[in-house]
């Protein structure tokens, strides 16, 4: 029996490999992804995103836990930032969800971004697929938390949940256009804090002021995650986000732009993977380097050579 018919299965270890397997582009991954594709399209994705120290990990632990006690299954990715260095990740999001790690009914996974700008991997879609094919009713995407980059979340959830937190300063630097535009709930965490009410506040005034603003107007939900106050209430406004995005066709519009953009994220992938075997390591990127510094030719001319090559 091979990898994929063991996950679809239920085959926890087989989950595991596979994903170790896309997210290390090992030879077997784009088969694994091939034989999974067509058990896909059942689970449904949160996002949950926002800035550092918002505890966005304590609020996926207790989401989680309240979606088991409504009968869910559950996976979670857990993307933490790629040190530019080592390449290695802190991954720390496991230690502060180690009441799920017993749950047979919850798998948690744990990626580095890999230098992706976005706060995701670019595996992390094909990391959901697998769990979607796995069988898990929830996925929830918990990003890295490094501000605006986190655009790339929507590309991911079907419903994206932005989490912030009282007294960071400069609240409103916390919720930019380009956080602000992204999030279909607001969550404001460790809401016991002095300047939780301020921050309602300021979040429905950005609110009023957007020009964008469809008959979908975000809720704002006041939660103590370490204690689990405002939860079951916070569900409910997933719920009923995924509701009105069923009933309005915008589930599926969101579904088919994120083909899209899966499609082109491969295109690219395999494009680069080209370049770099073709180009990079064959030692012809230092040749190339070497002709512009001396002028005998020019990267416009080279990259046009190069595509015309690859196009035969």
């Amino acid at each position: 029996m091979d990898i994929v018919e063991e996950l679809l299965q239920g085959n926890r270890l087989a989950l595991s490999k596979a994903i170790t397997a896309i997210e290390n582009e090992y030879d077997e991954a784009t088969e694994i992804m091939t034989k999974l594709y067509p058990h896909t399209g059942n689970a449904y994705v949160l996002g949950i995103t926002g800035p550092p120290g918002a505890g966005k990990s304590t609020l996926t632990d207790k989401i989680a836990k309240e979606y088991r006690n409504q009968g869910k299954t559950v996976g979670i990715i857990a993307v933490d930032p790629t040190s530019p260095f080592t390449g290695g990740a802190i991954l720390g999001d496991r230690i502060r969800m180690n009441g799920l790690t017993m749950d047979e009914g919850v798998f948690i996974r744990s990626m580095g971004t890999r230098g992706s700008l976005g706060g995701l991997s670019h595996k992390t879609a094909d990391a959901v697929k697998a769990m979607d094919a796995f069988g898990k009713d929830i996925i929830i995407v918990e990003t890295v938390g490094v501000g605006q980059s986190e655009v790339d979340i929507v590309k991911a959830a079907d419903t994206t949940m932005v989490v912030l937190i009282p007294g960071m300063g400069d609240d409103i630097q916390a919720i930019k256009a380009g956080i602000l535009e992204i999030g279909d709930l607001f969550t404001i965490n460790k809401s016991d804090l002095p300047g939780a009410d301020k921050l309602v506040r300021e979040i429905n005034m950005m609110l009023d002021l957007d020009s964008f603003m469809t008959d979908w107007r975000p809720p704002i939900q006041k939660v103590v995650a370490n204690q689990g106050e405002g939860i079951p209430e916070l569900l409910g406004n997933v719920q009923k986000h995924r509701d009105y995005i069923t009933e309005k066709g915008i589930l599926a519009e969101r579904r088919t732009k994120r083909a899209k953009d899966e499609m082109l994220d491969i295109l690219n992938s395999n494009l680069s993977r080209y370049i770099k075997s073709k180009i990079v390591d064959t030692g012809r990127l230092d040749n190339y380097v070497e002709q512009f510094q001396q002028h005998q030719t020019d990267p416009y001319t080279v990259v046009g050579d190069v595509m015309r090559e690859m196009l035969k």
